[in-house]
C-alpha cells in the first residue's frame, strides 16, 4: 500500500472538495496535497536502510532491510493522535502570521520530544524525518496559494488514512501512539490460505489505483475517456498467469519474487513505443496517463490471470 495510500487521499480528497463546489483546479491543488501527506507517514522507513549494509546478495539485502524496518516502521508515524497534532501544525505553518507558524513548528517539536521520550533516541529521529517532510509540505503549499484551514484539512485526510490501509499488510500500526492503547492486537486475516492473504491487499492496491484515475478524470474536464487511454498491450498482463505454475507461492512474508515481476510486466506493457508513439518530445505531454492507465490495466489482468491459475493448480 505504499502508493495506495497516496492515491485514496488524493481521490477522497478531490472528490470531496469537487463536490463542495470547489473549482476543478483548486480541487486538484487540493487532492495532490493530500496525496502527498498520504505518503508521508512512510517516511519512517528511512531507517531500514541502515539493514542493506554488508548484504552479499539481493535476497540479503531485501530481508536486511525489512528486519531493520521492523523496529519502527509503523510504531511513531502511523497514529490518529500524531495525525491530528501534525494536521493542527501543518495548518499552523502554512498561515500568514508568524505567531501561527511559530505555534505549528512547536507542535511538531513536541512530537519529536515525545516520540524521544516515550520511545528512545531511534523513534525521535524517525519522527524528526516525518515532521520535516509535513513541514516542508505545509510550506510548500503555503507558496502556491492553498490556505492554512485547507492545508490542515489535507494533512488531516492524508495523514488519518493512512494508518486503516496498513491494517491487512505484515504488523498493525500503532494507531493511537504515544498512548498506551492497542486499537487493533493482530492482522486480521481475511483467508486460511497465505498466499491469498497477500492477494487480498494487492486487490486493494489496485482499486485505489482505478479509484484514483476515475476521480482524475472526472476533475480534468476535457480529457478522453479510460478506454481512449488504454493500449491493447496491457492484455500481456494475461500471460503472468503462467506465473502460477514455475513461480514458489508468495506470501506477505515473501512476495518479491511475484511483486516485482508483475510490476515489471505493467511497465513494459506501458512503455510509449518510440517512433510509433511517441515522434518528437511533444507528443510526451500526452503520454503520462496513458502509460499509468495500461500499466494498472496490465498489473490488474496479471494479477486475475494469477489468481485463477493459482486456484486452478
Amino acid at each position: 500500500m505504499f502508493v495506495g495510500h497516496g492515491l485514496v487521499a488524493f481521490a477522497l480528497a478531490a472528490v470531496a472538495a469537487r463536490s463542495l463546489g470547489w473549482s476543478r483546479e483548486r480541487a486538484l491543488s487540493f487532492g495532490l496535497l493530500a496525496g502527498l501527506f498520504g505518503l508521508a507517514p512512510d517516511v519512517d522507513i528511512v531507517y531500514a536502510v541502515a539493514g542493506l549494509t554488508g548484504a552479499q546478495t539481493a535476497m540479503g539485502a531485501a530481508t536486511g532491510f525489512w528486519s531493520a524496518s521492523a523496529e519502527v516502521h509503523r510504531v511513531v508515524t502511523h497514529s490518529f493522535v500524531v495525525a491530528a497534532v501534525a494536521a493542527v501544525a501543518a495548518g499552523g505553518l502554512a498561515g500568514g502570521r508568524r505567531s501561527h507558524r511559530l505555534a505549528g513548528g512547536l507542535l511538531l517539536g513536541t512530537l519529536v520530544v515525545v516520540a524521544g521520550a516515550v520511545t528512545g533516541a531511534l523513534a525521535a529521529g524517525v519522527m524528526a524525518v516525518f515532521v520535516a517532510v509535513v513541514a516542508a509540505l505545509a510550506l510548500g503549499a503555503r507558496r502556491v496559494g492553498i490556505t492554512p484551514r485547507g492545508v490542515a484539512a489535507a494533512a488531516a485526510v492524508g495523514l488519518g488514512s493512512h494508518p486503516p490501509g496498513d491494517l491487512l499488510t505484515g504488523s498493525p500500526p500503532t494507531m493511537l501512539y504515544p498512548l498506551d492503547i492497542e486499537l487493533v492486537a493482530a492482522r486480521p486475516t481475511v483467508f486460511a490460505d497465505p498466499t491469498l492473504n497477500l492477494l487480498a491487499p494487492l486487490y486493494l492496491e489496485l482499486a485505489t489505483g482505478w479509484l484514483a484515475v476515475v476521480a482524475y478524470l472526472w476533475l480534468a474536464d476535457g480529457l478522453p475517456a479510460i478506454r481512449e487511454q488504454l493500449r491493447g498491450r496491457a492484455a500481456l498482463g494475461l500471460g503472468f498467469g503462467g506465473a502460477a505454475l514455475f513461480v514458489p507461492p508468495p506470501t506477505l512474508e515473501v512476495s518479491y519474487h511475484f511483486v516485482f515481476p508483475l510490476v515489471g510486466l505493467g511497465a513494459a506493457a506501458a512503455t510509449p513505443l518510440p517512433g510509433v508513439e511517441v515522434r518528437s518530445l511533444a507528443d510526451l505531454r500526452d503520454q503520462p496517463l496513458s502509460v499509468a492507465v495500461t500499466a494498472l490495466a496490465a498489473v490488474s489482468l496479471g494479477a486475475l490471470a494469477y489468481t485463477v491459475a493459482y486456484l486452478a493448480a
